[in-house]
């Protein structure tokens, strides 16, 4: 066997090694990951809706939506898991709405590589707390300056591109629920 061989035959056994040990290790790891993110979301259900109590998750739809309830089962509102790109990746939140989706009753943040400093701040109360009660009907509108109307948002100076792809993937998100809604699938 000449040294070419010998060095294919190598790297063809490492390399099948390796692919086998992080397989291994993947499959060992996916229940507690998955386990992780089911408590995130539940965590993300209660913030955007603190009075709730319960939280169902709906079947038979596309997307996923939960049923927010108080502690004797009335429905205060649902709570969707909505995501959209940003200015430098992908935005997931966690929106919550009253039941009949003519306000917003909160906003969290989930996951986002904006710029630190920046397009970042989109994660902080300042800039979430502004979408609490906003009327969302027709759309939420990201404004510079002041706002004008009780669907209007103020964007992060700076961090505009950020602050409107948040306001365009609640937007999207409510456009869903609405036809949720109009179906009577909600």
């Amino acid at each position: 066997m000449n040294n070419v061989t010998k060095m294919l035959v190598t790297l063809v056994v490492i390399g099948a090694i390796s692919g086998g040990l992080l397989a291994k290790i993947f499959e060992w790891a996916d229940p507690q990951i998955k386990a992780n993110a089911q408590r995130e979301t539940e965590r993300a259900i209660f913030v955007v809706h603190p009075e709730g109590k319960k939280q169902e998750k709906l079947t038979g739809i596309p997307d996923e939506l939960y049923k927010v309830m108080d502690d004797k089962g009335n429905l205060i509102g649902y709570a969707m898991p909505v995501k959209g790109n940003g200015f430098q990746g992908v935005i997931k939140m966690m929106m919550g709405v009253s039941p009949d989706l003519k306000k917003i009753t909160g906003l969290t943040v989930l996951d986002q590589v904006e710029t630190p400093g920046l397009g970042s701040e989109i994660t902080k109360e300042s800039f979430t707390d502004q979408f609490k009660k906003v009327d969302p009907t027709p759309a939420i509108v990201g404004k510079k300056g002041a706002t004008e109307t009780a669907n209007d948002i103020l964007t992060i100076t700076g961090a505009t591109i950020s602050s409107k792809a948040v306001v365009k993937i609640m937007n999207l998100g409510l456009d869903e629920l609405r036809k949720l809604k109009k179906e009577g699938k909600i």
